[in-house]
């Protein structure tokens, strides 16, 4: 499978129809961003080991994630768990001249993450090493966030980073089963809609598993 093949499942499938979610895959190739024993399995639709306890996400996972973050031009973004650095740079794409921080507790995978930014010549992604699961307060308030690793909860830090109008997408459950949550934050009012069961690993740190 390639990622022309992935797009027109999803869009025969009515799971992606916006179509700058699909040129911001097309310009960002989940090749780059696997491990070389893993390049010919990049466009597979599942989850890819990339080391340390990690993996880069299944491609309709991401793409269901990104539709429903609702991203738009000129956003500033908070991604907790960069990974490879995938999903930051797609993200970087659909809200550029908007700017994407993204964190990452494991020190190996930030250098490798923006290696992989980098390569692609992306200047509105920054990587930060640190703790994702207390957000990051320093460049906070963000009109999204997006939690790649399963948490146990919805945390207030979290909450209290998101701009009113702002929108965060979460796994959350338990270590074996979790649901996608869209938090939106309207006159400090807080909305939770539930998008179907996923499955993620674990969220490290202080407020994490």
């Amino acid at each position: 499978m390639d990622i022309k093949e992935l797009i027109s499942y999803w869009k025969k499938n009515g799971i992606i129809r916006d179509e700058k979610i699909i040129q911001a895959f097309l310009s960002t190739p989940r090749h780059l961003f696997v491990p070389d024993e893993y390049k010919e399995e990049a466009y597979n639709d599942y989850p890819l080991p990339i080391g340390h306890g990690q993996t880069i996400s299944q491609p309709t996972t991401v793409a269901i994630m990104t539709q429903a973050l609702m991203p738009v031009k000129g956003n500033k973004v908070l991604e907790i768990g960069t990974g490879s650095g995938w999903q930051a740079a797609i993200l970087a794409r659909i809200v550029d001249p908007g700017i994407v921080y993204s964190v990452e507790i494991v020190p190996e995978l930030v250098e490798r993450a923006r290696k992989n930014i980098a390569r692609l010549g992306l200047k509105n992604v920054c990587i930060i090493h640190g703790d994702g699961s207390k957000g990051l307060r320093e460049y906070a308030p963000f009109d999204r966030i997006i939690v790649t690793a399963a948490s146990p909860r919805i945390n207030d830090e979290w909450i209290k980073q998101l701009k009113n109008n702002g929108i965060l997408i979460a796994p959350v459950g338990n270590l074996w089963s979790q649901k996608m949550l869209r938090v939106t934050k309207k006159n400090n009012k807080i909305f939770i809609e539930d998008l179907g069961g996923f499955l993620f690993v674990p969220l490290r740190g202080e407020k994490g598993f």
